[in-house]
Order: structure tokens, then C-alpha cells, then sequence
């Protein structure tokens, strides 16, 4: 029962990180104009970044692979976007702070099962190592 409850956890995180990696680019301008409202810098690449990372990290947590990596990655990125993009203590025009209270909070919450899924992980051998 541990190993199947794992195992889903682990698979709706990947696709958590995998379906947003998609949309970034399937809804371009979206993501742009969302980040740039935040008044981040070096939009395209930080974008195209992020998503390729997203969807590469999130294929591996589902596959079972590098999941450690991946998900402390995912950490240090969820940290970094509810900072530059879910800063609720400042005012941009057009932009709701209670939904971004809300989505900074949800994010501390995917963080902590990222940091569940990593330690729970350190205990098993790498499964790249042992087909």
C-alpha cells in the first residue's frame, strides 16, 4: 500500500509540473505577459527555461526516475516563482493579491510534498543504477 500511494503522489506531482511546462508553450504570450506584469527581466528565456524544465522534470518524477534531483529542483524553482510571480505584498495594476496570497500558499504546500517525495526517495537506491 506504500509503494502504490508513492507512486500516485509521485506521478500527480510530475503531472503537475508537466502539464504547466506544456502550456508555457502552447499559451506563449499568456506566460509573457504574465510574467512581464510582475516586471520580471529576461522573460523569453526564463520562460523557455522553466518549461523545458518543467516538462523534463516532470516526465522523470512520473517515470521514476531522478526523482530527488527533480524534486528538489522543483523546490528551489517554486521558491523562485512565488517570489516573482506570487508576490502578494506588492501591487501590480490588473492583479488580485488574495489570489496570489492563495496561489503563494498552494505553492508552499507543493513544496512540502516535493520535500516529503526527496527524502522519502534518499532511502532508495537510484533507480537509474538498477534497471
Amino acid at each position: 500500500m506504500q509503494n502504490a500511494l508513492m507512486a500516485v503522489g509521485r506521478i500527480l506531482l510530475g503531472l503537475y509540473f508537466l502539464l504547466p511546462g506544456i502550456a508555457k508553450f502552447a499559451a506563449w504570450e499568456r506566460h509573457v505577459t504574465l510574467m512581464e506584469t510582475h516586471e520580471m527581466s529576461m522573460v523569453p528565456p526564463l520562460l523557455v527555461l522553466s518549461g523545458l524544465f518543467q516538462i523534463a522534470g516532470g516526465l522523470c518524477l512520473i517515470l521514476n526516475r531522478q526523482v530527488v534531483v527533480c524534486a528538489l529542483g522543483f523546490v528551489v524553482m517554486i521558491l523562485l516563482i512565488n517570489v516573482n510571480l506570487h508576490d502578494f505584498w506588492n501591487v501590480y495594476e490588473g492583479v488580485n493579491p488574495e489570489r496570489e496570497t492563495q496561489n503563494f500558499v498552494k505553492n508552499l504546500g507543493i513544496l512540502a510534498g516535493l520535500l516529503v517525495l526527496a527524502a522519502a526517495n534518499m532511502e532508495q537506491p537510484n533507480r537509474d543504477d538498477h534497471p
